[in-house]
């Protein structure tokens, strides 16, 4: 069984700090950590490897320093991990970096093949929950999103049963493997890594991939020149405004009241009617 999981380098959001000058995020404010639901989903990889033994690979994209978050994921139990980082790939939108990932796994899946690929739900800094489905679609296998449980893996039948979540409650599949899943938090608990782990991190040196190591490569597709999103503008929402005291005897509240609610009573009366 081989599992891969594809992890990202993001700033912690809850200290980062939003540039009032261009309303951009000010990256340098806050720590740069492993995307927390890709925690879980390499976490998930080790407990499925409990059961069926095998190997986990983790794959990311970005700078150099991201080698950072292959070795978190190496310190919670994976066995191996590959960083792509070229200037081409700068600039990546979902589409851009499904494709870069995308050739990455083809490599990867011819030195030992694929059963499985893990992505955490949404990384906290985009939080778009496109890369994951992006990369399914250009493997052509299967995706499953907002995994619960991973209820059974039948590596005889190649199938896995999954619970996932849905907004009015939750759905039981079997899918054939290979297949992508996508994972929430609830999914399971962050173990505490034992030393070896820690000690494997620590001197644990990713195999790194530029775009001249891919095979069949459309460099058009990669980097802000494959990138049809932009995002035209980004700002910090206004304070909400305190509310209106009403004050004085009874009647005077009630009378207060009755103002307010009329000056409302077109709104109030558009909402009623949906």
């Amino acid at each position: 069984m081989h599992i891969v999981v594809c992890v990202k380098q993001v700033p912690d959001t809850k200290i980062i700090k939003i540039n009032p000058k261009t309303n951009t995020l000010d990256r340098r404010s806050a720590p740069a950590i492993l995307n927390p639901y890709d925690a879980h989903a390499v976490q998930e990889a080790v407990k499925i490897r409990e059961k069926t033994g095998g190997t986990i690979s983790v794959l990311s994209m970005g700078p150099p320093q991201a080698t950072a978050v292959i070795r978190k994921s190496v310190e919670i139990g994976a066995d191996r991990g590959y960083l792509i980082s070229d200037r081409a790939f700068a600039g990546a939108d979902t589409l851009a970096t499904s494709y870069a990932l995308s050739k990455a796994l083809e490599k990867i899946n011819k030195d030992l093949p694929v059963d499985m690929i893990i992505c955490g739900k949404h990384a906290i800094d985009g939080d778009t929950g496109q890369v994951g489905p992006g990369i399914a679609r250009r493997m052509d296998i299967p995706p499953i999103t907002n995994v619960i449980e991973v209820s059974e893996v039948n590596q005889k039948e190649k199938t896995v049963l999954i619970k996932r979540k849905l907004t009015s409650g939750y759905e039981l599949i079997q899918s054939e493997l290979p297949c992508l899943l996508t994972v929430e938090k609830e999914i399971n608990a962050i173990d505490y890594s034992p030393m070896p782990n820690m000690i494997k991190a620590a001197r644990y040196q990713p195999i790194i991939w530029t775009v001249n190591d891919f095979e069949n490569v459309e460099r058009t597709q990669l980097g802000l020149k494959g990138s049809p999103t932009i995002v035209g503008k980004m700002f910090t929402p206004p304070r909400a405004e305190g509310g209106k005291k009403i004050e004085g005897s009874t009647d005077e509240q009630v009378k207060q009241l009755m103002d307010v609610l009329m000056e409302k009573k077109d709104l109030l009366t558009l909402q009623s009617s949906k």
